[in-house]
């Protein structure tokens, strides 16, 4: 594994188009220190490299979904009727972003 140094998070923050101050350098380096400790000892725990990595804890199923069941649609003014204001058959919004 590469020694992950300062030089190393320079180069790599560089790649990412940002820059820190020395002392958050620092830092981040001490926390890289941390987790390299962590991830040394999860390595020691007896049969580690056996078990199946998880992307989720949980199991996950889709058999909950309804099926899809063509209607009729509702017609514009009835889908807009209970809209604040409208515009040209749309909900107007207020601005969220400046």
């Amino acid at each position: 594994m590469k020694k992950v140094d300062i030089p190393l998070l320079k180069k790599v923050a560089n790649n990412l188009m940002f820059d820190m101050k020395d002392s958050e350098y620092n830092t981040l380096l001490e926390e890289f220190d941390v987790i390299l400790c962590q991830m040394e000892l999860i390595s020691e725990i007896p049969g580690v490299d056996d078990v199946e990595p998880m992307t989720f804890p949980f199991d996950v199923t889709t058999d909950f979904l309804r099926e899809d069941i063509p209607t009729t649609p509702l017609a514009q003014e009835e889908a807009l009727k209970n809209a604040g204001e409208v515009v040209d058959g749309q909900i107007r919004l207020p601005k969220v972003v400046g």
